[in-house]
């Protein structure tokens, strides 16, 4: 079985609160409500880990008794990017935590004669250079949709992206990790394997049916 040492850019957020959440999310009896409500908490609970390396600068303050030294984020160029459609779970519990935080989006399909992903939606803010990037997509699979988020955000003149999912395969990971080594990936759970189907096990299903309804 895969050790996360096995894999230099992948750091496992296990926190309690994370790993007793993605307990309850992994359970095929959670219903659509609830399942939605948990993917939005674990992800406001690993954007902390995923933004501790935000650079601040000093700022001052009154309080209501006198000014005081205190911190702000520098430049708040902070920009989300769901993978259409189950990365967009993601997005309300990090904007509750960030609410200056811009949103883009990127949708994939997948060619079916060379079977390789291809982008047919991709918006993000214009000041891409100048951007830190969390890219999000509850499951890291095959890697193959991930990497492909990657290499649209860099060919727009991204250089600051960290990839944030709920569970992963260690064949994702190390698909992501030999094509964007310089892409840290954040992960609450780093999973046994991938079956046949390119499902992730044990995981948690089609995340998207699930958040949506559509299973």
């Amino acid at each position: 079985m895969s050790s996360p040492l096995d894999f230099p850019t992948l750091s496992i957020v296990d926190h309690p609160l994370v790993r007793h959440k993605l307990t309850l999310l992994r359970d095929r009896a959670t219903p659509t409500k609830q399942f939605k409500e948990l993917v939005d908490e674990i992800a406001m609970l690993m954007a902390y880990e995923a933004t501790r390396d935000l650079v601040l600068e000093p700022s001052s303050v009154d309080t209501p008794l006198e000014t005081t030294g205190g911190w702000t984020v520098r430049g708040k160029k902070l920009t989300l990017v769901p993978i259409l459609r189950a990365g967009l779970g993601m997005v309300e519990g990090i904007l509750r935590l960030i609410p200056s935080a811009r949103v883009g989006h990127i949708g994939l399909y997948r060619d079916h004669d060379t079977l390789e992903p291809v982008d047919y939606y991709f918006k993000v803010p214009g000041d891409v250079s100048e951007r830190d990037f969390l890219l999000l997509d509850p499951m890291l699979a095959t890697g193959g949709s991930a990497s492909a988020a990657v290499t649209s955000l860099k060919r727009a003149g991204a250089s600051r992206i960290r990839f944030l999912c709920l569970v992963a395969a260690p064949e994702g990971v190390r698909r992501l990790t030999a094509d964007h080594p310089d892409v840290p990936i954040l992960t609450a759970s780093l999973d046994r394997e991938l079956n046949e189907h390119g499902y992730i096990l044990p995981g948690l299903g089609d995340a998207g049916d699930r958040l949506f309804g559509t299973r």
